[in-house]
């Protein structure tokens, strides 16, 4: 049974039940805490909560999830994949435990002809949890199970909560016993790779507070409405009925794997150290092709560091495998034609995820190379030392900084005879992952937070008037302070306010939010923020200028004019950079970030090189001749199959509902799906001054724009400067750049013969100097003030020339002189005079201290400061007196 018919088969079965099919949503989650949709009821929290009410009684879904706390035990288990699909079914207060057993079974067992999976009855256990009897009742009663084969857990295994105050409750869970061939008897309790855990059915139930972990809680009551919450794991159903041993193996990862096999010349089978390193790339390959084709492209931060080491991994496993080209041209080709059949966006969106992935595997084949210069010179650096050992913050260096992985550094060194101190690394591991836990930690505050905008919700959507409406009257329904719900807020106060109705724009798509005030019967309200804490609703929040506020009055929203116009103008004007850059470069320069507010505009798209000044002077004029032939801006809803027909451009990574908003500019020539505010026409937009372009990642560059007024001020800036300096050059401003290349040329010059003449001057003063060396006991002893110089380098030549002059003789030059306003200190000392007992590192070290600063270094050279220049000659002195004695 192929993956995609068991997929279909779960949709089936549950819509002919009466659940609404529901399209898998993004893996970029909505959660603020989440850095990935996790699971497969991510996107239907807001409604297992009750924060939004339920658009459907009963759902169904396969969701797209991606987990990466286990990343280690990919390739490993026979069921650890980083990218997965969660089929569920979900009841939000319809039926309960009997039903959701009733149709798992249902499903399970009917047979194939039937549209059901075909499990034998006798190869099936569950678990409950161990205080659940009514759940046990009902496996007996539905599916007519055994005791022996009901097992009770406990909390740790079999009880379901976020984490936080909330909804919570038992759970069940369905396994298959793959046979003795595959471990020891004794079901799923005994936590052994026989039993592989397909379906859990969670019961959400009750109500808990106080929670401390994932055992400790309290449950305050049951729930009015209870829930239904089902996850069954489509790859591992996948592995067990196609017969094969792990879900590396199932028809949409096995062509990555037989594709690295191929390339590498090995044999899948042949190798244990092999077979994992295949099933780590045919894993990790189609968790990033996943994640691009959802937006996400690779970097040094969140989900983008997270796609970024998948990606590095996978060429470290072909690297294992021997391995040292690019490769992933073949491997997501493999793995798009295995994945486009459930997710046609991949196939779409293929020139921009393979340009993605073949730019960030360029930059670490790159890597690769440094990085093993970086280990050559550590390793060599290591031996001289006498040392069987490399350090572990070398080892750690190369990890972080560079991103070289420690299997590699420990694959290197061993070729190199050498150990890696594996203990310390881990340890700098550790802390680091200690920190980013803390860091992760402190975020998922705003879970708990979300439920106090559940009553809210609950009286419907905010109604969004700003389309038309720069003012609209409406009232109060819920004022927070502190995250807290509050009968009123008065004047110093800053507050989170609620309305029913508002012209304000909430920060989204890439739009900033408005500024503006909420005003009414004795109150004045500055907007500060405005945004969407949860679907649906739109939360101001406002410091309270004058007055006292409460719930229930009735408010008004203004929006401020002169803000909302020059962010109109830089949303639209993005739509028409856009435009213009796919004109110029093609449609792989296809938009995948935004953000627009008042007068600027920001737009990041695909591409791998920098655009010349030419290209981006082209493409500031098309925008700009869009401006002057006053384009008509329409705007419409339209569902979105229809909308993505008429060749609206959905934007890579975007959300988008079932009704979308359609903005044409200029009809066809600019037609995408948008949610923000924009002019009526081109010609509102007034003008647009491309001031930057740059990269923002392997395969991505950001363009930025003034507009309007703001570019308006940007060129009479820029001409009031070109006046001035045609003015004081004395030259036309067609031979501006000409004149200050000529100025530059001769300023060059005039440096570098500066330079000369004052490394002339400094060798001019050596032999003075050396004359003033004075024997003091076996050592000759240059201590002087040479005033003031323009850097430490050049008194450090200085005694050094010094030191030469004096030949082979023991000899210990130590000078001073003024850098900068702070006092320098300089020691050098000959072969013979270390020999003698001179260490030049203890000496600059003690006219450091007499400086009040520091200092040290070698034997042979060092260098010290302070801050006192008055203290110059006790300095002198005190080296002095060291000989003396």
């Amino acid at each position: 049974m192929q993956t995609a018919d068991i997929r279909q088969r779960w949709l089936d079965f549950f819509a002919r039940r009466g659940h609404t099919v529901v399209p898998s949503a993004s893996l970029v989650s909505d959660d603020p805490t989440l850095l990935f949709t996790v699971a497969g009821m991510v996107p239907f929290v807001p409604y297992l909560t009750g924060i939004v009410p339920a658009p459907y009684p009963r759902a169904t879904s396969v969701q797209k999830c991606i987990r990466t706390n286990d990343i280690e035990e990919v390739g490993k288990t026979p069921r650890h994949g980083t990218f997965f699909q969660m089929n569920g079914n979900f009841s939000f207060g319809d039926y309960f435990k009997e039903g959701a057993i009733s149709m798992a079974w249902e499903l399970l067992t009917s047979s194939e002809a039937d549209g059901g999976y075909g499990f034998a009855p006798e190869d099936l256990w569950v678990t409950v949890y161990e205080d659940d009897d009514e759940a046990i009742e009902l496996w007996k009663k539905v599916a007519g199970l055994p005791d022996e084969r009901i097992q009770r857990l406990g909390k740790d295994t079999n009880y379901w909560h976020t984490g936080q105050p909330g909804p919570a409750g038992p759970c069940s869970e369905i396994f298959f016993d793959r046979g003795p061939a595959y471990g020891i008897d004794g079901g799923p309790a005994t936590d052994d790779d026989r039993y592989v855990e397909i379906w859990n059915l969670v019961f959400m139930q009750y109500l808990i507070d106080d929670v401390k972990s994932k055992t400790d809680f309290r449950i305050v009551k049951e729930l009015p409405k209870k829930n239904i919450d089902t996850g069954m794991g489509l790859e591992r159903v996948a592995f067990i009925k196609q017969g094969v041993e792990n879900m590396y193996e199932i028809d949409q990862v096995r062509p990555v794997l037989d594709r690295a096999a191929e390339l590498s010349g090995r044999a899948y089978g042949a190798n244990h150290d092999d077979d994992v390193r295949m099933r780590v790339i045919a894993d990790h390959v189609r968790s990033a092709l996943m994640l691009m084709s959802d937006g996400v492209a690779p970097s040094n931060e969140g989900r983008g560091y997270i796609l970024r080491r998948l990606l590095r991994r996978s060429i470290r496993a072909m690297r294992l495998l021997g391995v040292d080209g690019a490769t992933f041209r073949e491997l997501f080709a493999a793995s798009r034609d295995a994945m486009k059949a459930a997710y046609p966006e991949v196939e779409r969106d293929y020139a921009h995820i393979e340009q993605l992935a073949l730019g960030e595997e360029a930059i670490f084949l790159r890597t690769l190379e440094s990085g093993t210069s970086i280990l050559d010179g550590a390793v060599g650096e290591t031996k001289a030392a006498g040392k069987a050992e490399l350090a572990g913050n070398t080892a750690f260096l190369l990890h972080d900084t560079y991103g070289f992985p420690i299997e590699l550094t420990l694959e290197m060194a061993d070729e190199a005879g050498l150990a890696v101190d594996r203990i310390a690394f881990d340890e700098l591991m550790t802390a680091q992952r200690t920190r980013a836990k803390a860091d992760a930690k402190s975020k998922k505050k705003v879970l708990a937070d979300l439920s106090v905008y559940a009553d809210y919700r609950a009286k419907g959507e905010t109604v969004f008037t700003g389309y038309t409406e720069l003012l609209t009257e409406s009232s109060v329904l819920g004022i927070l302070v502190d995250g807290q719900p509050v009968a009123a807020a008065v004047a110093g106060q800053t507050a989170e306010v609620i309305l029913a109705e508002t012209s304000l724009y909430a920060e989204s798509g890439g739009q900033a939010p408005d500024q503006g005030r909420i005003v009414g019967d004795g109150f004045e309200l500055q907007v500060l923020d405005v945004q969407k804490p949860v679907k649906g609703l739109i939360s101001h929040t406002v410091k309270v200028v004058s007055g006292e506020v409460g719930v229930g009055v009735p408010a008004t929203s203004v929006v401020d004019e002169q803000y909302r116009r020059g962010a109109t103008q830089a949303h639209s004007g993005t739509h028409l950079v856009h435009a213009a850059l796919r004109e110029v470069l093609g449609p792989n320069a296809h938009q995948s970030g935004s953000y627009n507010k008042a007068g600027y505009l920001r737009l990041d798209y695909g591409w791998n090189q920098a655009l010349s000044a030419e290209t981006r002077t082209e493409i500031e004029e098309i925008s700009n001749n869009a401006v002057r032939d006053n384009l008509e801006v329409v705007t419409r809803e339209l569902p979105l199959d229809e909308a993505k027909a008429l060749g609206a451009m959905a934007l890579f990574g975007e959300k988008y509902g079932d009704v979308v908003r359609v903005v044409d500019i200029g009809g066809p020539w600019s037609r995408e799906l948008c949610a923000g505010t924009h002019v009526r026409s081109s010609s509102e937009i007034g003008m647009i001054n491309i001031i930057g372009e740059s990269s923002v990642g392997a395969s991505n560059r950001r363009v930025e724009s003034l507009v309007g007024l703001d570019a308006f001020r940007r060129f009479a800036a820029e001409r009031a400067l070109v006046s001035e300096l045609s003015s004081n050059l004395k030259t036309r401003p067609d031979q501006l750049v000409e004149r200050i290349g000529d100025l530059v040329a001769n300023l060059k010059s005039a440096e570098k013969r500066i330079a000369q003449f004052e490394a002339k001057a400094l060798t001019d003063r050596v032999p003075a100097l050396a004359a003033n060396a004075v024997r003091t006991g076996d050592v000759l002893l240059v201590a002087e003030t040479v005033g003031s110089l323009g850097s430490g380098d050049e008194l450090r030549s200085l005694a050094t020339a010094v030191r030469g002059r004096l030949g082979d003789a023991a000899s210990v030059v130590a000078l001073t002189a003024e850098v900068g306003g702070r006092p320098v200190a300089i020691v050098a000392t000959s072969p013979a005079a270390r020999d003698a007992g001179a260490n030049a590192g203890a000496l600059a070290k003690t006219m450091a201290g007499v400086l009040g600063g520091g200092g040290g270094g070698k034997p042979d050279l060092a260098q010290g400061g302070g801050s006192d220049l008055t203290a110059i000659p006790a300095a002198l002195d005190a080296v002095r007196r060291a000989f003396a004695g």
